[in-house]
């Protein structure tokens, strides 16, 4: 499950989604771009999406202004595998 939310541009966290408008793409998802930066610069709020080092794309924001995001929730823990309870009888019975 996805949950699509309107928060404040100083709350997105890198792995959130951003649109990024329709592209070339005409399937919509594909629009929606992963925000692997999130940094402060002169009192904005800078969003990157894409490779870090080629400077895919930016969207800059007032740190109060709302964005629209996908966020999924985190993944829970895997649980480990329950241990066989195995009791040995090394006593003498009687």
């Amino acid at each position: 499950m996805t949950n699509r939310i309107t928060i404040r541009a100083a709350d997105v966290q890198v792995g959130d989604h951003i649109y990024d408008g329709p592209g070339a793409n005409p399937h919509p998802t594909f629009a929606w771009e992963t925000i692997t930066g999130v940094n402060l610069v002169d009192g904005l709020i800078v969003l990157i999406v894409g490779r870090l080092d080629a400077g895919q794309g930016e969207f800059w924001f007032e740190p109060d202004e709302t964005v629209t995001i996908i966020r999924y929730p985190p993944e829970a823990p895997e649980k480990p595998a329950a241990k066989p309870h195995r009791k040995h009888g090394h006593g003498a019975s009687g």
